[in-house]
């Protein structure tokens, strides 16, 4: 089985997607989200599947998505804000290098605004924000190897600060010799 180097977990505005692009590139290795993966197999928006079909069907595409991606994927993976309220994802991550990018509400306001088609934020967001983030919280800090503040941050600092605390630079060579010496 091969497993990613680095997971991102988060919420909505951590910058999942812009600091996994560039960590992967950094180490030289593929980039995927398993939002994007979830969209591609359904064929539509995910705000779209929770008005369409609800939360418990997007939780079910995401617990497979997320499980076909840690099975397979070498490379840097970002799960969607919510992927970790599933035990059974919260298992899959467990001993894994998963990094929780954590983010206040006002740094993750400036980076995505609160009315982008994000559906558990639809009504109050900023209300709605504060109390994803206190269920969710908990359940990032119990899987993540590191936790990484984002806020006051570019998203290369942040990148740099990940290589840093999962100490994923080698002396001998790149940062994916070192991956790849570590699961040898």
């Amino acid at each position: 089985m091969t497993s990613p180097v680095v997971v991102l977990i988060g919420p909505p505005g951590a910058g999942k997607s812009t600091v996994g692009a560039l960590l992967a590139e950094r180490l030289d290795v593929g980039y995927r989200d398993t939002d994007a993966d979830i969209v591609a197999t359904a064929g539509r928006p995910i705000a779209e599947i929770f008005i369409d079909e609800g939360e418990p069907h997007f939780r079910e595409l995401e617990r497979t998505a997320v499980r076909e991606a840690l099975e397979s994927h070498p490379g840097v993976l970002s799960l969607g804000g919510g992927a970790i309220l599933d035990d059974g994802t919260r298992t899959l991550l467990a001993g894994l290098p998963v990094v929780f990018l954590d983010v206040q509400l006002a740094d993750a306001v400036k980076r995505v605004g609160l009315d982008a088609p994000r559906p558990l934020l639809a009504v109050n967001p900023r209300k709605q924000w504060r109390e994803l983030m206190e269920r969710r919280r908990p359940l990032y800090t119990e899987v993540a190897r590191a936790v990484i503040e984002t806020g006051e941050r570019t998203p290369e600092q942040v990148a740099e600060a990940i290589l840093d605390a999962l100490e994923l630079r080698s002396a001998a060579g790149s940062p994916r010799a070192a991956h790849r010496e570590e699961q040898a």
